[in-house]
């Protein structure tokens, strides 16, 4: 008996087996290129939220100052000599210096330490400051110190800190859950007392609330001795990184990526996080798959369980295909002009007509981004499941018809549970395809910054008409639109690696619920 009886394999024929080993190394390589990919977006993206150690730096001219080191390059060589390396530092301080990043050549370090004491300091407006705690008191006081560096003023720091977060966030809550529907209720009755009551009451409040966020205050100095004042309600966090040990360290890392994954963006989308656009890309994908799939599976069906099967019907394939590599701009503009001023204005002329010249769905908005990536993916769909449909086996139509069932039983009951899977291989595609859309969202209603997702409590609950935030919207602006790129690029990865699992996951689960489908009804299909 032959080796390859034994195997079970097939030889190739002689002078083919270099092309199969040709093959296989493009895979691999393939393979390998797309996982350092991954890798180097993962590493960046990940590594933001880690509380890396601070350096407090002399330089030969006596300059000092205390920074966080990014990246170490080499300087260009004179005259055949070595020219060293220079050193990038993140400083912070920006209310004080007028930048945060500062290069430095090595060999003009003379000292370099890592104290204890190095506070960085999260704040609402200039980022962050790097420097040392002084004192935390009232605000007004100018006598004796509540609690004057030390330890005493870092735990008296941090329980403030807790204080004022619980305030912060119970005025956030009224003034997005309370104030925002009350203003857009008397937007339509003016003259609602009941509403005008609420609403002074629940400011009155707010400004209760914002008292007592600046009720207190803390002193700071930066490394070359100069004094900063700042008020509580200014401050989100504060911590020691070169005091934490590492557990402290990885706690902190794992707080940082649940408030990138929970917080909206802030400080031009190069701060906070990306909730409103996990939230909108997830609910436009949603939207768009309810759109696509009755009409790509009913396309498909007609094509190729029902239409009669000439000329004009393979031209119309021909079409549906040459329609899937159409440039996703050119959707946009459709979208643009058919959906948002066509429709869309048409709407606001026939019930929004108080409200014009300001538009409700003549403008972009969720629901034209839903039906132009709608659109944008239509023929995947119709492509993947006349593909499913042209493989299921003609005597399994011909023995449902031989058994008395009608053309239709015979499609929704034997042809189409067999298509199950080619159709959710279709619809998962195309869920991928629209989750990393960004040309036509352009154009049909994203948003760079819209905090408030378009859901609420208020009737009628899901808001087709507002824009929205796209993690892949919010990767290009943040990478191209943002005044410090140096301090947008690790959002950038972060937010990319964001948009890729969330693709992975997609690809995975059209893959296990394929598995499933198929290995269902081949069970079926042998009994």
């Amino acid at each position: 008996m032959s080796p390859a009886a034994v195997t079970g394999r097939a030889r190739l024929p002689r002078g083919e087996g270099a092309w199969a080993w040709l093959a296989a190394g493009s895979v691999a390589l393939s393979l390998l290129l797309l996982g350092g990919l991954l890798t180097l977006i993962a590493v960046r993206g990940l590594a933001h939220f880690w509380p890396a150690s601070v350096s407090l730096v002399e330089l030969d001219d006596g300059q000092v100052f205390a920074g966080r080191a990014v990246r170490e390059l080499p300087l260009p060589a004179a005259d055949g000599a070595s020219g060293g390396r220079e050193r990038l530092y993140f400083t912070g301080n920006r209310d004080l210096d007028g930048h945060v990043w500062q290069w430095v050549e090595v060999d003009r370090i003379v000292e370099s330490d890592r104290p204890r004491e190095l506070v960085v300091m999260e704040r609402l407006r200039h980022g962050d400051f790097i420097g040392r705690l002084v004192d935390v008191r009232p605000s007004g006081q100018t006598g004796a110190r509540t609690a004057e560096g030390g330890e005493a003023a870092w735990a008296a720091l941090q329980a403030r800190l807790a204080t004022v977060g619980a305030l912060r966030g119970e005025r956030d809550d009224l003034q997005h859950g309370v104030i925002q529907p009350l203003v857009r209720r008397l937007e339509k009755d003016p003259g609602d007392r009941a509403a005008q009551r609420r609403l002074a009451e629940t400011n009155e409040r707010v400004r209760e609330l914002q008292e007592s966020m600046r009720r207190d205050v803390v002193v700071l100095e930066s490394a070359d001795g100069r004094r900063l004042l700042l008020t509580l309600d200014e401050v989100l966090r504060a911590w020691r990184p070169n005091a934490m040990p590492l557990p402290e360290k990885i706690g902190a890392w794992s707080r940082g990526v649940w408030r990138f994954l929970s917080e909206g963006p802030r400080a031009a989308n190069t701060a906070g996080g990306v909730w409103p656009a996990i939230f909108g890309t997830v609910l436009m994908v949603m939207l768009m798959s309810l759109l696509v799939t009755p009409f790509g599976v009913l396309a498909a069906v007609y094509l190729n369980e029902v239409a009669h099967q000439g000329r004009l019907t393979n031209w119309v394939r021909i079409a549906v295909r040459n329609l899937a590599g159409v440039p996703s701009i050119v959707y946009g503009v459709f979208g643009l002009g058919v959906f948002v001023y066509g429709i869309g204005g048409s709407l606001d002329e026939w019930f929004f007509s108080d409200e014009l010249p300001s538009p409700t769905f003549g403008t972009g908005g969720l629901l034209w981004a839903s039906l132009t990536l709608a659109l944008l993916t239509l023929p995947v769909v119709i492509v993947a499941t006349e593909e499913g449909l042209v493989r299921i086996p003609e005597h399994q139509r011909e023995g449902a018809l031989a058994l008395g069932a009608t053309r239709l039983e015979m499609l929704t009951r034997v042809v189409l549970p067999m298509a199950v899977p080619a159709m959710l291989t279709g619809v998962i595609l195309a869920v991928a395809r629209a989750a990393g859309e960004v040309a036509p969202l352009m154009l049909v209603g994203v948003a760079k910054l819209a905090p408030q997702v378009p859901v609420d409590g208020e009737f009628p609950f899901l808001h087709l008409d507002r824009k929205f935030m796209h993690l892949g919207y919010h990767v290009y602006d943040t990478a191209f639109h943002g005044d410090d790129i140096q301090a947008a690029m690790p959002v950038v990865y972060a937010t990319a690696l964001l948009l890729v699992l969330v693709v992975v996951v997609l690809n995975l689960t059209a893959i296990f619920l394929r598995h499933y489908f198929r290995a269902r009804h081949g069970a079926l299909s042998r009994h």
